[in-house]
């Protein structure tokens, strides 16, 4: 669940995986993992918290499942959000828009291609190095803030695109803020505390994700290992076929399908905000050789201009500063990402 980047020096750019898979083209070495795995489906099923929205905002039930939330960060780093105010019928809908979006005529989708030296729109991993393993996934990402889009990659088509994905961005913003909020109260903290760190100007990037049936789902992965750089992340899974998994002391866990729920994982942002008490998850999608998959993940950034770093009632004797204080994170997260190194290193003391 990678996020959004800043500009890059100009990249190379290759032929969509979905079209490597509809040819039949042979597999390209770029793909291939050459030293390690790609993934394996037969992985323990992790028992990832379900925390209930509403419990959670309400005062007279929210203790055990605040409790439930500091729980859930501080170890796995994730949970699967239920009651937040969306209902399955249009969650599914915002599947079906995505779906449709990727089974468009390839010309129609490249009216939306991401330019030469940015993210933003459609298209699959940049070409970055010549040692660049790429993932086996093509993209569409769409900055979701009223004031930061640029609708020229907002697809007209399918039709009920744009409104769909207005309302889930008026919707996710409303549970991001109770989310923060409960992240604070499960610390003892006043509300505000990550709130004030993410800042009035922060950023939601969505990044609409297809992965085309693989033929060799043992050497290729659908996103290679990472942990986010966002505060939070919402994941809107898939809701027949499994992927993500998460990694935990060194083994790999795949992560349940609750259709209609809302997979939540913590990154890196928040780990420094917390002082290390939440922990940012390592995690990657694997391929399937049968089916296709989709999913769609929206990256909740604090502002670039926004200085972050711990809290500092989360820091003491017994637990000292584990972070330095940090602008445009994204823009450090980027630079090491691709090397497959992990950012938040970088910001350690």
């Amino acid at each position: 669940m990678a996020d959004s980047a800043p500009a890059f020096k100009t990249p190379m750019v290759q032929k969509s995986v979905q079209e490597l898979d509809l040819n039949g083209d042979e597999l390209p070495e770029k793909y291939i993992r050459k030293d390690r795995d790609g993934g394996d489906l037969d992985v323990p099923l992790v028992e990832i918290p379900v925390v209930n929205l509403g419990l959670l905002s309400s005062l007279s039930t929210s203790k055990e499942e605040l409790q439930k939330l500091r729980s859930a960060l501080s170890t796995w780093g994730c949970f699967q959000v239920i009651n937040h105010g969306m209902t399955p019928s249009f969650l599914d809908e915002v599947r079906d828009v995505t779906k449709q979006f990727f089974a468009l005529p390839m010309e129609e989708k490249r009216k939306y291609s991401r330019e030469a030296d940015g993210i933003e729109g459609y298209g699959n991993d940049m070409i970055l190095s010549e040692e660049q393993i790429l993932d086996w996934t093509d993209r569409l990402y769409i900055t979701l803030n009223p004031e930061q889009r640029r609708l020229k990659f907002w697809p007209e088509n399918p039709k009920a695109f744009r409104d769909i994905l207005n309302d889930y961005t008026i919707k996710l913003s409303m549970v991001t803020e109770l989310i923060l909020t409960a992240m604070a109260r499960s610390l003892d903290l006043e509300d505000n505390c990550f709130l004030d760190q993410y800042g009035k100007e922060a950023t939601m990037t969505a990044r609409f994700n297809y992965y085309p049936k693989c033929p060799r789902p043992d050497l290729v992965l659908g996103v290679k290992e990472h942990a986010d750089a966002s505060a939070i992340t919402f994941l809107l899974q898939d809701n027949e076929v499994e992927g993500l998994q998460f990694q935990k002391d060194n083994q790999w866990f795949k992560v349940p399908i609750i259709p209609e729920a809302l997979l939540i994982n913590v990154g890196d942002q928040a780990e420094i905000m917390s002082n290390g008490i939440f922990k940012s998850p390592v995690h990657k999608v694997v391929t399937n050789s049968e089916r296709e998959r989709i999913s769609l993940a929206v990256f909740c950034l604090p502002g670039l201009n926004e200085e972050i770093g711990p809290i500092d009632r989360l820091v003491d004797e017994s637990r000292p500063r584990l972070y330095k204080k940090v602008k445009n994170y994204v823009g450090i997260y980027f630079e090491y990402y691709q090397q497959g190194k992990r950012p938040i290193e970088t910001v350690k003391i």
